[in-house]
C-alpha cells in the first residue's frame, strides 16, 4: 500500500530571499525611524529691516520643531548666518515666548552678550551661533535651562552680536550659571569678559552702551 504524500499548502514554501527578507526586517532599529524628541518645543523667527513697515511687521515665523532631526533639517536648508543682509536677525526661542522685549517671558529679563568685529564675521559668527542653538534646543544650563527664553543672532554693518536671553535678571545664581556655561561653550578665553544686560537697562540706556548687571 502506497503511502500518501504529505499535503503541501504555499505558505509552508519559503525563498532563500523571502528568508533573508524576514531576517533583515527583524534587525531594523527603532532608532532608524523614530525621531528623538527634544525637552521643548522652539520656534525660529527671522527678521529683515524693512524701513516702510513696522517692527513687527518686519518679523517672521519661520517654523517649528521639537526634535533632533526637525533642528538639522531646519539648520540645513537655512542661510547661514553670515550670509544674511546687514540688519537682518535670527532668533530661537521656546514656543510661546515671541522674540520681543514686551513678551510677558522677558519683561524682567534680560541677555548674555556677544559682540563680534567684523573681521570675526568670517571665523566665528556662524561657529558661535550654531554653539548657541545647541546650548539652547539640548538644554545645556543644567536645572537653569528653564530660565532660558531662547537666544538672536544681529548681523549689523558695525559688528555683528549674538545674545542668549534669561527671564528674571535678579535670578541671580540662574543668570551667573547661564553665562559660565555659554562662555566656556563657546571657547572664549578667560581674559575676556562677556556682560549681561537687562532688557529695562537697554530700553532705557541714555548712550550706546547699557551697564553689565554680571559679567563672567
Amino acid at each position: 500500500m502506497a503511502s500518501a504524500e504529505p499535503e503541501i499548502t504555499p505558505n509552508t514554501l519559503h525563498t532563500e530571499e523571502e528568508k533573508n527578507d524576514a531576517v533583515g526586517q527583524e534587525i531594523v532599529s527603532p532608532d532608524d525611524y523614530i525621531k528623538h524628541p527634544l525637552q521643548n518645543r522652539w520656534a525660529l523667527w527671522f527678521f529683515k529691516n524693512d524701513k516702510s513697515k513696522t517692527w513687527q511687521a518686519n518679523l517672521r515665523l519661520i517654523s517649528k520643531f521639537d526634535t533632533v532631526e526637525d533642528f538639522w533639517a531646519l539648520y540645513n536648508h537655512i542661510q547661514l548666518s553670515s550670509n544674511l543682509m546687514s540688519g537682518c536677525d535670527y532668533s530661537l526661542f521656546k514656543d510661546g515666548i515671541e522674540p520681543m522685549w514686551e513678551d510677558e517671558r522677558n519683561k524682567k529679563g534680560g541677555r548674555w552678550l556677544i559682540t563680534l568685529s567684523k573681521q570675526q564675521r568670517r571665523a566665528d559668527l556662524d561657529r558661535f551661533w550654531l554653539e548657541t542653538l545647541l546650548c539652547l534646543v539640548g538644554e545645556a544650563f543644567d536645572d537653569h535651562s528653564d530660565d532660558v527664553c531662547g537666544a538672536v543672532v544681529n548681523i549689523r554693518t558695525k559688528g555683528d552680536k549674538i545674545a542668549i536671553w534669561t527671564t528674571d535678571y535678579e535670578n541671580k545664581d540662574a543668570v551667573v550659571h547661564i553665562g559660565r556655561v555659554y562662555k566656556a561653550r563657546l571657547g572664549v578665553p578667560p581674559n575676556i569678559i562677556i556682560g549681561y544686560q537687562s532688557h529695562a537697562d537697554t530700553a532705557t540706556k541714555s548712550g550706546s552702551t547699557t551697564k553689565n548687571k554680571f559679567v563672567v
